[in-house]
């Protein structure tokens, strides 16, 4: 198997359960907050596509889809342009409010589209090139392609139990 092969079926993966979790839902449904404090569905997976999507471009040195496609005016979101959540207060994170599932699936398949164009362009001495020097050691491509996938599928478990939760009584 070739790395980049390996890379599409996690990121793919990705894809999947995004997909699964945001299945049947309402937008109600996407705002519920476990024990009002939690983080939503809506919130988590809006986070992990703003997240990809602000890390890919980054290492393919092109522009966000949120920005390019104008998914920021399309979510209407109270952020500057640029928020991925990150750091997001409890507050902020009740501002996330999606009004359809579509949307928010429309959004991420854009960005894991241009994913997937990225990665089939990658060659393997490209894993080596350094991103990003602010760590130490510094980030290599391929390292901080695990990263983004480890951080989206953390948090379509998350979202996936805030929907677990949601058939349960009192959640």
């Amino acid at each position: 198997m070739k790395f980049n092969e390996l890379l599409l079926d996690a990121f793919g993966r990705v894809q999947e359960r995004v997909h699964a979790v945001l299945e049947d839902l309402t937008p109600e449904q996407l705002a519920v907050r476990p024990g009002a404090e939690g983080n939503s569905i809506g919130w988590l997976l809006w986070h992990l596509a703003r997240v990809q999507d602000d890390h890919i471009a980054d290492v393919a040195g092109t522009e966000q889809q949120w920005l390019a496609e104008d998914w920021v005016g399309q979510f209407g979101l109270p952020f500057r342009a640029g928020d991925t959540g990150y750091g997001h207060s409890s507050a902020q994170v009740d501002q996330v409010r999606i009004r359809s599932t579509v949307l928010l699936r429309d959004y991420f398949d854009a960005v894991h589209a241009g994913t997937v164009r990225y990665l089939r362009s990658l060659t393997e001495e490209d894993l080596d090139r350094i991103v990003d020097t602010r760590w130490d050691p510094p980030v290599s491509l391929g390292v901080r392609l695990v990263s983004v996938v480890d951080d989206c599928l953390e948090h379509c478990g998350q979202a996936a139990y805030v929907k677990g939760l949601l058939g349960r009584a009192g959640a």
